[in-house]
């Protein structure tokens, strides 16, 4: 347990002591890869909290998501239009449906009820 706690104090250190600037043709594709990389996470930590986290479901979807949004970028570039926007749409709905889950899954723990249903409050 020590050891992730460490490597994300130095990440932080160095993230905070390094200047990097991403240049601006490359900043459509970053911001991409972030929210794939977000997005991966928390479905895996709500498949966690689930009971069905899968190793090869976590890293194939994240290649899979990745590749896939970089692909729409690359192509909207070619053809001068913004179709990443679509991949960001799609990311930002599903990081926040694996937020609302992972609450809920939270509140069910520390609560000690039963999880609530899909259509529930």
């Amino acid at each position: 347990m020590l050891v992730p706690i460490l490597g994300l104090l130095a990440g932080l250190a160095l993230g905070l002591l390094v200047s990097f600037q991403v240049p601006l043709t490359y900043v459509k594709y970053s911001a991409i890869a972030i929210l794939a990389a977000v997005d991966t996470l928390l479905g895996g930590v709500r498949a966690q909290f689930e009971g069905r986290f899968d190793l090869r479901v976590f890293l194939s979807g994240f290649a899979v998501n990745t590749v896939f949004a970089a692909g729409l970028t690359a192509l909207g570039d070619l053809l001068g239009l913004d179709i990443y926007l679509g991949a960001v749409v799609a990311f930002s709905i599903r990081i926040f449906n694996n937020i609302g889950f992972i609450r809920r899954d939270l509140i069910s723990l520390v609560w000690k009820t039963a999880p609530l249903e899909a259509g529930e409050t």
